[in-house]
């Protein structure tokens, strides 16, 4: 593939320039400034490159439901995280990417801290940064500490122009 480059790709390449142990925590800083509620909900970037994007968040008291879990919007929360940062870092300068629906299924009850886990294939990423707008199904895993994904998500994601201001 050939070499891109956006805005954010270019943030990620210096933070991943930091020494190792540093470089989850200062991009999960960077984005959570970036995005607000992320920061607010304390989830953190574990990996990043233009293919895959991982996404977690420890159970703990900021992000549970009346049971102790995870709760529901942040698990979706996760997902959609992961997928719109995966589109961002490969979205031209010129777009902005934008979600256009989320479809998130519940199926069992959630066991400790969750994980997402969101790809695009080659072909995806040729049509992101090729084509001036469109949308795309973005892949995403939401796991837990058994293994087990406790929800199943449909997350499209669009790219259209920045307006010229």
């Amino acid at each position: 593939m050939s070499t891109f480059s956006n805005r954010l790709s270019r943030t990620v390449e210096k933070l991943d320039k930091l020494p190792a142990p540093c470089r989850r925590a200062a991009r999960s800083l960077a984005f959570g400034r970036a995005v607000p509620f992320v920061g607010t909900a304390g989830l953190s970037i574990d990996e990043m490159t233009a293919e895959r994007l991982v996404v977690s968040t420890p159970n703990r008291r900021r992000v549970q439901n009346h049971i102790n879990g995870v709760h529901a919007a942040a698990m979706a929360l996760l997902a959609e995280t992961a997928t719109g940062l995966l589109v961002g870092l490969n979205v031209p300068d010129e777009a902005i990417p934008l979600i256009k629906s989320m479809r998130v299924d519940y199926k069992k009850r959630a066991q400790g801290s969750m994980t997402a886990t969101a790809t695009l294939t080659p072909e995806q990423i040729a049509r992101i940064r090729s084509e001036p707008k469109g949308d795309v199904t973005v892949a995403v895993s939401v796991t837990d500490d058994s293994g087990n994904e406790p929800i199943q998500c449909e997350m499209v994601w669009a790219w259209i122009p920045k307006k010229r201001s």
